[in-house]
């Protein structure tokens, strides 16, 4: 159960609206039923969404953020976006396992996805770019999606602080991290594979 009480249905009309329009009549997710209990936090969370659809492909966008959620340890978020959204972004088994296990130089990914795998790793380890690491994005990408690459990581950073920090239950279709998913938490000083034993 999360550490904060999530909105349970019948949902007020408003909230019930938004949900609707981010889940195209699924049900919400654990994530928004919980932020949507409280009104800033919603409100704040909904203006900085990016959910739209951006500069990049729905394949580099997934890359992106499976691969934050994944240095992050946040099996929730990296679940949700694995079940959902791979089969139509073109990630196959061995790519979605190398967003927990692999690098930038895992042979699965394409030149400029090895330069997107880089650039994602090296904001969240240092939040900054090398020069090398700039030009190597800048060959294969634009000023807009390079602004985009930046906008999702931190997004999806502040959202696996919400699913870890609130210890979120994966939701009933998840995906899970593969098991090498170890060594990525054990780097970050997190709980270890605790997160891959929820039931």
């Amino acid at each position: 159960m999360s550490r904060i009480a999530p909105l349970e249905p019948l949902y007020a009309p408003e909230i019930q609206a938004q949900f609707d329009a981010i889940m195209r009549g699924a049900p919400p997710l654990l994530l928004f039923r919980v932020i949507a209990g409280q009104k800033r936090a919603w409100d704040k969370f909904r203006a900085g969404s990016l959910l739209d659809r951006g500069p990049l492909s729905l394949r580099e966008r997934e890359i992106v953020i499976d691969r934050t959620c994944a240095l992050t340890g946040c099996e929730y978020e990296w679940s949700v976006h694995v079940a959902i959204f791979a089969k139509p972004a073109g990630l196959d088994e061995a790519q979605v396992a190398a967003t927990v296990s692999g690098d930038a130089e895992s042979p699965c990914w394409s030149p400029a996805e090895q330069a997107l795998i880089a650039a994602v790793d090296a904001l969240h380890h240092r939040a900054t770019w090398s020069d090398a690491e700039f030009t190597a994005l800048r060959a294969h990408y634009d000023d807009a999606q390079i602004c985009e690459v930046i906008l999702l990581c931190g997004f999806y950073r502040t959202v696996s602080y919400f699913a870890n920090g609130l210890d979120l239950p994966l939701e009933g279709n998840a995906a899970r991290f593969p098991v090498e998913q170890g060594h990525v938490e054990r780097r970050l000083g997190r709980r270890g594979v605790q997160a891959g034993a929820r039931p």
